[in-house]
């Protein structure tokens, strides 16, 4: 195993036939052979890093709540910007800013100590040709809507040629991804192995909903919003009242 660099997720598809169901040496040799008769390729630098990072980020114990979030104003107020942020750079001006207040809620337990960072630096899911790159936006709570807009669109640029450096994506307290722009409307996405919070955004799609003062039923642009925690360092409370003043900053975004 460590000369074809193989673990034990690798392995967890063998059907052992030792004793107690044990993987044995043919049972190993057996298994290869069916992948040297398979199409294969070389993994790319990218692709083994986001490997290894989601097999060590596994090793917690996970969780992740969701609320329906409410988008108009979002999408209302970037019609009146530019350049026009994308919905994920509000999720993470109000994610940061909720931090600010709380910043215990992105506090890392390492051994018996809880480690609590002094600057909340907010990483953006990017995707690259073959795997994903979470740039890091240093002082989040401190960076304008407008600032977080011509950041992103570079650091876009940058992970389409790769020239993103691992310093460029360590020492985040949180993530952002915006699976929504895959038209995923929900999802559990999984924090780096550094990170406590993943905040996630799904896509957003047109509901009814009642309007009490009209007596009615009105359409609105509905988009669900996911929080993925490490659940040793904060509980669901915790979480569900960091997701909820989340949707209240989304709420009045000409503040963000």
């Amino acid at each position: 195993m460590a000369e074809l660099q193989l673990t034990t997720a690798d392995l967890a598809g063998i059907m052992g036939s030792g004793a107690g169901n044990r993987v044995t040496v043919k049972d190993l040799e057996n298994f290869l052979q069916r992948i040297e008769d398979q199409t294969a390729h070389e993994a790319s630098a990218i692709r083994s890093g986001v490997a290894d990072a989601m097999r060590r980020s596994w090793t917690r114990p996970l969780s992740t709540i969701g609320l329906s979030l409410n988008l108009d104003p979002v999408l209302q107020d970037r019609r009146s910007r530019e350049p026009k942020p994308g919905p994920g750079l509000y999720a993470l001006r109000a994610l940061a800013l909720a931090l600010a207040e709380t910043p215990g809620a992105a506090a890392k337990l390492i051994g018996n100590r809880v480690v609590q960072s002094n600057s909340i630096d907010v990483g953006i899911a990017v995707e690259a040709e073959d795997g994903i790159m979470v740039p890091v936006i240093r002082a989040a709570d401190k960076t304008s809507l407008a600032d977080l807009t011509a950041k992103y669109k570079e650091l876009v640029d940058l992970g389409r040629q790769r020239r993103i450096s691992p310093d460029m994506q360590a020492g985040g307290v949180a993530t952002v991804s915006n699976f929504g722009t895959f038209g995923m409307e929900w999802g559990t996405p999984i924090p780096l192995p550094d990170q406590t919070l993943l905040l996630g955004l799904g896509a957003g799609k047109k509901v009814p909903s009642w309007d009490e003062e009209k007596k009615e039923f009105v359409p609105r642009t509905e988009a669900q919003i996911t929080l993925s925690f490490d659940h040793r360092s904060i509980d669901g409370g915790g979480a569900g009242r960091l997701l909820k003043r989340v949707i209240e900053l989304l709420a009045a975004p000409k503040q963000l």
